[in-house]
């Protein structure tokens, strides 16, 4: 039987523990727990999400900024119903909710803020967009306007889809599609980004 605080000291990855993504603002101030209904489920996603993505932007950025990461059906459901800017525990693109026995995902909403600083500045979101494209096995990847901050998930079967509501809005690369850049226009955007730095995955 878990209790709450041994599953917020469970380690997910080399630089991720669990806690970093029970915290919600929604949960904390409507008093909705936001514990997991089924958490060895919501350890074993969130183990294969960090150690894939996270863990890999962390070694090359520096620190990765959680904003909103497990979120509970009932939680989520709340924010959805209420414009708390949730979707809908049914959207297909929906990473929050970790635990759902038929959806195989993990996902947070995050900020790198070694990029932030540089997109307040006036950098182009889509350089970071596609450094992920070529470097990380995600799934999907939403960017917003606020601090470049952006959904980024896992799933198995990694569709690779970003998507923004940054300019220019929309899709940026469709699932399973190709890039609408050439390689080599997409190295050129990133040339100064910090030697990427993946951990060995045993």
């Amino acid at each position: 039987m878990w209790s709450l605080e041994t599953l917020g000291r469970v380690r997910l990855s080399k630089y991720f523990y669990m806690r970093e993504f029970l915290y919600s603002e929604i949960g904390n101030f409507h008093q909705i727990p936001n514990i997991p209904e089924n958490p060895d489920l919501a350890i074993e996603r969130g183990t294969a999400f960090c150690t894939n993505l996270l863990d890999p932007l962390e070694e090359t950025f520096g620190r990765v900024a959680v904003r909103s990461g497990y979120r509970a059906p009932d939680l989520n459901a709340f924010g959805n119903e209420n414009g708390l800017n949730c979707a809908r525990n049914s959207y297909p693109l929906e990473c929050h909710i970790w635990d759902l026995p038929d959806v195989e995902v993990a996902g947070a909403s995050i900020v790198i803020p070694w990029f932030a600083d540089q997109y307040e500045n006036g950098r182009d979101w889509r350089d970071l967009a596609y450094w992920i494209y070529d470097f990380l096995p995600f799934a999907e990847a939403w960017f917003f306007p606020k601090l470049c901050a952006f959904n980024l998930s896992w799933r198995s079967d990694g569709p690779r889809r970003i998507d923004s509501y940054i300019a220019p809005k929309g899709t940026l690369v469709k699932a399973h599609g190709e890039p609408q850049e050439s390689l080599e226009k997409r190295q050129d955007r990133y040339k100064d980004f910090p030697i990427y730095r993946g951990l060995k995955i045993s």
